[in-house]
């Protein structure tokens, strides 16, 4: 009679998969990837910082010229290189907030903002990612490209009126001033983005806010104009970096605090609508 002898073996054991949890830390590095994977970034940033000295070194060799020609325009009569090297900071912003806004409602349109509110339910930690992740690469090519425009600007002014250098009181500020607006641009770029959810609508409304309406208050009676104008968030970025000021322009500190306003107003409804509706 045969006997079968049972044999054990030890049950196999699968190793444990490793639980990873969702931390400030990590949404902003998911972020910072996303941000420098696509094409348009490098190249919208790059356009941004020629468009910043491309045009501030133009706006001071007109100005050159017309010292030596002897016909100065108008425009340019007051100007100070600062002002001539920041010049293109109008144009600059164009490019930087309508990056912004690609940032975050290009995810509407592709819908891979689906899978990012999947790997981070509570949703709002994506939105303050994103704005802080591409508000802090604007003010660092702003500011990049402000001190480089004023560093060859000053150097095309040498010997005028309008020369100047960085010992001058108020250049730093004024510098920096302009790289801070350029970040904050940004940052306005990704909260109108993810509020309206649109490229269209949201580049529409920025390009409106920063450069058509200015223009429209203009018609308005000249009383009323002193009241509004110096807080239109154009107006009032501008005063962040104005060399001089007068009685119709904010401070650069109460612009600062007026540019942030519109800032914090711009996210607030982005978060609350990423909190209250679907993707």
């Amino acid at each position: 009679m045969s006997t079968l002898t049972a044999t054990t073996e030890d049950p196999r054991t699968t190793p444990a998969r490793p639980v990873y949890r969702v931390t400030g830390r990590r949404v902003l590095s998911s972020e910072w990837a996303k941000l420098w994977s696509l094409r348009s970034t490098w190249i919208t940033l790059g356009l941004g910082l020629l468009f910043l000295v491309a045009f501030g070194l133009i706006s001071a060799s007109r100005y050159k010229s017309g010292i030596n020609s002897g016909h100065m325009d108008r425009d340019f009569a007051d100007s100070t290189a600062v002002s001539l090297s920041l010049f293109g900071t109008n144009f600059a912003q164009l490019a930087l907030g309508v990056l912004g806004v690609l940032v975050t409602a290009g995810e509407y349109s592709t819908g891979m903002i689906r899978s990012t509110l999947a790997a981070v339910p509570r949703r709002l930690p994506v939105l303050w990612s994103k704005a802080a992740v591409f508000g802090l690469v604007a003010l660092v090519v702003g500011t990049i490209g402000a001190f480089v425009a004023f560093s060859f600007g000053s150097g095309i002014v040498s010997g005028t009126p309008a020369a100047m250098s960085l010992t001058h009181a108020g250049v730093v500020r004024s510098l920096l001033g302009a790289g801070l607006y350029l970040g904050l641009v940004g940052a306005i770029g990704a909260a109108l983005g993810a509020l309206l959810r649109s490229v269209a609508g949201g580049i529409s409304v920025l390009v409106a806010a920063l450069m058509l309406i200015p223009g429209l208050i203009s018609l308005l009676p000249s009383s009323w104009q002193d009241n509004i104008s110096p807080y239109l968030p154009s107006n009032a970025g501008e005063s962040m970096f104005a060399l001089t000021h007068d009685s119709t322009t904010l401070s650069p500190g109460a612009g600062l605090l007026v540019f942030l306003g519109w800032t914090a107003l711009a996210l607030a409804g982005a978060a609350c609508r990423l909190a209250r509706t679907d993707a």
